[in-house]
């Protein structure tokens, strides 16, 4: 005879007792969700933090006294806990949520995308499916900094030429992707060309703080844009690609698939179009995106990249990649140095 899972623990810090309640009740629904704590400030949710050891915290950004984003900071430099960020604001110059992602949570979802009306109906069952697949995700402590040198691993030799770098990321992304374009230098000339699949109105923000945080220009891929040196992200809703006239094109009809924007669409589009001097890197994230993409560079003689087991949040897109046969899994400043070491090719120089 064996006896029922015992059910998620999560701690809930959102100052509204209203939309409290209300979360309260869909997370619990199912019983296979328990919410430990209801904490109105950041403050309160810390205290609670070691003795309740919640296995999951939702954190609103917008919090009286101490904020979300500081409390995230907190969490994760003292007793590592992923962490669902939610937001009632969205869009371009809200960066909070974002910087709450870069300094560790894994996850964000606007307030007004989740319907607490119906906690029996589709949409609460896949929030709490989310919500679920995030609690079993690695956290590490420090994550600016959480990723020491290890053992030398195998890495291409010599100084390699590129026109184009591709990156694609998903669950933990934003953190894994600041570390690595912070590392670049300011005189980086290869354009960076980022997916990272993110929560509906949170990618402008995403790209407003990367532009301030990391010494590279960050901005959101346009139609028909000719990209120089600096990192360009695809929109929300549309496949980036690298045309044959070097130009970005954006694709907003055809068939999503499982994601839209697509790390694989983004890839094969460098792949056929920088051949061996194209690049791929497939990041931490759930899921396949990236992996088929990446090795159709590797094909076309480019390099291909994929983050290591020990340093992604959830390994399923690097894995999936690896076992597709993409040959170079490092560490995360490994990666970094490695994109660091690129030369410009003709083709991309600013």
């Amino acid at each position: 005879m064996t006896s029922a899972a015992a059910p998620l623990r999560v701690l809930v810090c959102e100052d509204s007792r209203t939309y409290a309640a209300a979360l309260q009740r869909t997370l619990e629904h199912d019983q296979d969700i328990a919410v430990v704590a209801v904490c109105a400030t950041a403050e309160d949710a810390l205290a609670k933090l070691e003795q309740l050891e919640p296995d999951l915290v939702t954190m609103d950004i917008e919090l009286p006294g101490m904020s979300g984003l500081e409390a995230v900071e907190y969490i994760m430099g003292s007793r590592p806990t992923p962490i669902l960020v939610l937001s009632s604001y969205v869009g371009p110059q809200t960066t909070a949520a974002a910087a709450a992602l870069a300094a560790g949570a894994l996850d964000a979802l606007a307030k007004d995308d989740l319907d607490l009306t119906q906690p029996g109906g589709a949409a609460a069952a896949a929030f709490r499916g989310r919500l679920k697949l995030l609690a079993r995700a690695r956290v590490i402590r420090h994550p600016r900094a959480r990723l020491r040198p290890r053992k030398p691993r195998p890495r291409p030799n010599g100084t390699r030429r590129a026109s184009a770098v591709g990156i694609v990321a998903s669950t933990g992304g934003p953190q894994a992707l600041a570390t690595v374009l912070g590392s670049l230098p300011a005189d980086f000339g290869v354009p960076v060309f980022v997916v990272q699949h993110i929560a509906a109105g949170f990618i402008e923000g995403l790209v407003t703080w990367l532009d301030g945080a990391v010494p590279l220009p960050a901005r959101l891929a346009e139609e028909g844009a000719m990209p120089r040196a600096g990192i360009w992200v695809a929109p929300e809703g549309a496949h980036l690609k690298l045309a044959p006239s070097g130009r970005l094109r954006l694709d907003r009809a055809a068939d999503p698939g499982p994601h839209r924007p697509s790390g694989d669409v983004l890839l094969r589009s460098i792949a056929a179009v920088a051949g061996a001097e194209g690049v791929a890197v497939v990041l931490t994230g759930m899921g396949r995106d990236g992996a088929a993409g990446a090795l159709a560079v590797q094909h076309a003689g480019g390099l291909a990249l994929a983050q290591d087991e020990a340093g992604s949040a959830v390994f399923g897109m690097p894995k999936a990649a690896a076992d597709l046969g993409v040959e170079v899994v490092l560490a995360l400043p490994e990666i970094a140095q490695t994109l660091a070491d690129l030369r410009p090719s003709m083709r991309s120089k600013p």
